[in-house]
Parts: structure tokens; sequence; C-alpha cells
């Protein structure tokens, strides 16, 4: 498997059916940002078990987080490091579309 965005090409139509198809599943049934909600607290259909709602790090009925200065401390780094995160993969995809490779071949 080549290395960078060369690797798009040799992912099968199946595996790119089963991304599309599980992120269609996650949006439209099981994890969804309900209005009466605070922005954040996802929740699953009502099958008969009851409300299903993701707790931290988006564990299925987990527990979440009670102390509301550490929920925003917690919530502001993960903002600041996914922009690190995109500025990084935005970085590396530049590079691997100059050069053609993402990972210095030295």
């Amino acid at each position: 498997v080549p290395n960078g965005l060369a690797a798009l090409e040799k992912v099968p139509a199946a595996g790119w059916g089963q991304w599309i198809a599980f992120c269609a599943f996650m949006e439209l049934y099981a994890a969804k940002q309900d209005k009466a909600d605070p922005p954040g607290l996802l929740s699953g259909a009502d099958e008969g078990f009851g409300r299903v709602e993701y707790g931290r790090l988006g564990f299925w009925r987990g527990e979440r987080s009670k102390d509301l200065d550490s929920k925003k401390k917690g919530l502001n780094s993960e903002l600041a490091n996914g922009r690190l995160a995109m500025m990084a993969i935005i970085g590396m995809f530049f590079q691997d579309g100059l050069t053609g490779s993402a990972w210095g071949d030295w």
C-alpha cells in the first residue's frame, strides 16, 4: 500500500461503502444532536430500551463530566488540539502533493 494520498486509490469500493454506511447510520440513527439537549450531548434512538446518551469520549451510556470547570477546560483544549491537528494534516497534504511523500523518505 503506498503512502500518503496515493493510498486512497487502493481502497476497494466495498471499503468506501462501509465507511459511508457507518457514517450515515451514526448521523441518521445512532448519534443525533437533539435540539432540547445542550451542544455536544449526543443521543440515540429510543427502541424500547430507553433513551441512549453518549458519555465522555463518546462511550455508549458512559458517565458524563459533572464538574463544569473541568468540562469547559477539556472542551477548550479539544478545540485547540483539533485546530492544531487540522493545520498539521493540511501541511502533510501539501507536502505530499508537492513532493509525493508526506513522511520524508530520507
